[in-house]
């Protein structure tokens, strides 16, 4: 269940200090193209889920680069007297944290500039001097602790404010569990200091905290998933997350996941050796293709199980094939083939060129592009058709190959044009030409560089595929005669 709490006034930020923060905020902001980091405050008693609930929201926004902030690395350093009576210092009241630095680091996360996140040492109760840990910019920032709304100056400053509501009881029963099985203490003294501490601290500054939020989850035993998606799907919204697929529903792209983020970090990599980067890319690859299997017609089907049961089930279309963009699309062609057993798979060879029919390799003029080779099956109009091209960046020689298809007599809506990664240029270009194909990938990069290749991208697919040298070196050799511009 996820309770909305209504109570909470509207102004998020007020005072002069940060009012000029915003401006400057807003500022920077405009300078990033509109995009404000998303600052989330969760807060909670001891022990109540909240590290799980930042674990989940940053598990399902992993399309977007996430950081946690944790308020426990925010204690200040204790004095000599303190520090000489530490049993009976307490560390759930506001006094005991550095606020200002706090504050100071999450404004300038919101700058989005990189920050030193302390580290504090809990048998020493200081902080290390030499070690911090670097924090960059993100696009959603979660700052975590007990006393996080309950601290004015850091409130003010989150955009959606969480407050997990978990039983006392429980509560009581996970910390005792955590610090006599984890951190070896005795059920004495975790008991003692929760009720000479931790209790009365809750009631009088926790508890009233939760006046502040915007969201309560109620959090018992299991997981409150539907208050996980809403919290999530709203941060989406803030974000303008899926932007691309709001304006293009014939856009799709597989649900993030780490095993997805995992495999793209590795063939990204520059330090990537080709072996690894094959084996990634083929397992991404099946991942797209699946997917894209799964977009096609079917009908309903009944068969009998070798129980003698029937199951209901589906058939899907097997009036289909693939068609591989010459050559990076070739590196696709095998997971086609692992899933479609038998399947009929054509070939496109386009060769890019400026206005002068020069190789685009030769000249920054403005491309446009050719097919210069096709052999697809005789019977491709009756076909559904899996377009593969591993990267889409400018969408130039897509587009060519396409329209060769749709010239062969293939419907606009038969087509399934299949990639790994997607430059938001060439989703623009083909969305907008062909609004009934469809573009199925497994992440969209930013956007083009000045040389027209796909941002953050992954280089040259093709050549790091096969092995190859780059077509550069091609260029400025001698030009294959047979590959020749009419």
């Amino acid at each position: 269940m996820l309770e909305r709490n209504c109570s909470v006034g509207k102004g998020r930020r007020s005072g002069a200090d940060l009012n000029e923060f915003a401006s400057v905020v807003d500022e920077r902001v405009e300078r990033n193209g509109g995009k404000e980091p998303f600052l989330i405050g969760v807060a909670g008693g001891t022990a109540s889920g909240k590290t799980t609930v930042c674990d989940l929201i940053m598990h399902n926004l992993q399309e977007k680069r996430v950081v946690l902030i944790a308020q426990d690395s925010f204690y200040r350093g204790l004095t000599q007297e303190e520090h000489d009576n530490v049993s009976s210092y307490n560390f759930d009241h506001p006094d005991a944290i550095d606020v200002a630095a706090l504050v100071e680091t999450l404004k300038n996360l919101a700058l989005r500039n990189k920050v030193e996140v302390p580290i504090y040492d809990f048998v020493t109760h200081s902080r290390k001097e030499d070690e911090s840990v670097t924090v960059e910019p993100a696009d959603v920032i979660i700052v975590e602790g007990i006393l996080v709304l309950a601290m004015q100056e850091v409130r003010e400053l989150c955009h959606m404010k969480i407050f997990v509501d978990t039983d006392d009881d429980l509560r009581l029963a996970r910390r005792l569990k955590r610090d006599t099985v984890d951190r070896g203490r005795s059920v004495d003294g975790v008991i003692t200091q929760y009720t000479t501490f931790v209790k009365p601290m809750f009631d009088t500054f926790v508890s009233p905290s939760k006046r502040h939020a915007d969201v309560i989850i109620p959090w018992a035993q299991g997981e409150n998933n539907v208050a996980i998606d809403l919290i999530v799907q709203h941060i989406r919204t803030k974000l303008g997350q899926n932007d691309l697929r709001r304006i293009y529903p014939n856009l799709i792209v597989l649900p993030p996941n780490f095993q997805i983020r995992g495999m793209h970090t590795i063939i990204r990599s520059a330090s990537c050796n080709r072996s690894d980067f094959v084996f990634y890319s083929d397992r991404l690859i099946r991942l797209v293709v699946e997917h894209a299997l799964g977009h096609l017609p079917f009908r309903n089907e009944i068969v009998t199980t070798p129980n003698g049961d029937r199951y209901n089930g589906v058939t899907f279309s097997k009036k289909i094939c693939g068609v591989a963009l010459i050559r990076s699309g070739e590196a696709m062609e095998n997971a086609l083939r692992a899933c479609c057993k038998g399947i009929k798979i054509g070939k496109i060879l386009v060769a890019r060129r400026d206005n002068d029919g020069l190789p685009s390799a030769l000249s920054g003029h403005r491309l446009s592009s050719a097919v210069v080779y096709e052999k697809l099956p005789a019977d491709i109009s009756d076909r559904y058709v899996l377009l593969l091209d591993p990267i889409l960046a400018t969408g130039v020689s897509s587009m060519a190959a396409i329209d060769r298809l749709i010239k062969a007599g293939v419907r606009q809506d038969r087509i399934m044009f299949v990639t790994i990664i997607a430059a938001s240029q060439g989703i623009h270009s083909l969305c907008m030409r062909y609004p009934q194909m469809k573009i199925i990938t497994s992440e969209v990069d930013a956007g083009l560089n000045d040389q027209n290749r796909v941002v953050p991208g992954v280089g040259e697919f093709g050549d790091r595929y096969f092995g190859t040298e780059d077509m550069k070196a091609y260029y400025d050799g001698d030009i294959d005669e047979e590959l020749h511009f009419e």
